[in-house]
């Protein structure tokens, strides 16, 4: 007997290739063994916080992977487990996760989804004397967005507040309000979906920064616009100013949007994408300040800006 239907939409994205190995409940093991109860507490009331990590293989040795800005990525995986009521220490992530890829021995580009989430089975929302726990898996990843660039429009959900919930953290319980926007966009002929903040303001896309420019500066929603402080998009303001790119952190108008010389979105997975449209306007198909920045950033993650190696951890495979 069918009790679910769903709504016709485009053809769903196919099954990633996922990485033999997982962690769960403090070891490894292989992916299809990695399994939770159906009373597991995060999954009825979001209790969980997660990160995303890239690893690309070495363009000068196919025995290293490297991961993009990993002491980043655990420094605030662990500043999002205090929300959940917990402490795990950054390095400790940091060794966990290279043992990780390890043990995978990925050949080719590659997302970790790290997550940390309410382990016990029972069914009172609390965040008090319910345990924790650190599960990993990874799937092989190439372009999260179509390079080409993507046709966004404005949602109808908001950006939630951050006196409502910790936005700062990487909060599941945060995305319903990303996969509302998204599959609302879809479904009405775009790609992407641009969410305001309760003032009106723009705030972030469903899961990426936003970056705008307007008259040669690089312009992007400030921290208090209920934004999640992205880890690229830090990467992005580092390497603007680095090319002598004034750059401008502060609240965006909707209608800046419509008028901008450039726009692109950004993230651990979207990496830089250029936005073509935004609802009827059309934006200028020159865009020199996100072509460079794109530039710049790809050969960073690639290893080839030596001022920048200490954001690439590189790991050695076995031989």
């Amino acid at each position: 007997m069918t009790l679910l239907t769903q709504p016709e939409l485009p053809a769903a994205t196919p099954v990633p290739e996922f990485l033999p190995i997982a962690f769960l409940a403090g070891k490894f093991c292989p992916f299809p063994e990695a399994q939770l109860s159906i009373a597991t507490h995060a999954l009825h009331y979001g209790t969980s916080v997660l990160g995303g990590i890239r690893g690309v293989p070495s363009p000068h040795d196919s025995k290293q992977m490297m991961l993009f800005r990993l002491t980043d990525h655990c420094r605030r995986l662990s500043q999002s487990a205090k929300y959940l009521n917990t402490d795990i220490d950054p390095i400790d992530l940091e060794a966990t996760f290279v043992e990780f890829v390890r043990r995978n021995q990925p050949q080719t580009s590659f997302y970790i989804r790290p997550l940390i989430y309410t382990s016990s089975l029972g069914i009172a929302p609390r965040l008090h004397d319910v345990d924790k726990d650190l599960l990993i898996y990874g799937l092989e990843m190439g372009d999260y967005l179509h390079q080409g660039g993507v046709r966004c429009r404005i949602s109808s959900w908001l950006r939630q507040e951050d006196r409502s919930q910790p936005l700062r953290g990487k909060s599941s319980a945060a995305y319903i309000a990303s996969a509302l926007a998204k599959t609302e966009a879809v479904a009405s002929g775009f790609d992407e979906a641009i969410l305001m903040n309760s003032q009106g303001k723009v705030s972030e896309a469903s899961a990426m920064n936003l970056f705008l420019v307007r008259n040669g500066q690089l312009i992007t929603p400030s921290v208090d616009q209920d934004i999640l402080e992205g880890i690229t998009r830090a990467s992005i303001i580092t390497l603007a100013q680095d090319l002598e790119i004034p750059v401008i952190e502060r609240p965006v108008d909707k209608s800046e949007l419509f008028i901008a010389d450039e726009v692109f979105l950004c993230g651990t997975a979207a990496q830089i994408s250029p936005v073509l449209e935004i609802e009827t306007y059309k934006l200028p198909a020159h865009r020199p300040v996100s072509d460079q920045l794109r530039e710049l950033m790809k050969n960073v993650m690639m290893g080839a800006e030596q001022r920048y190696s200490n954001w690439l951890k590189v790991i050695g495979l076995n031989s």
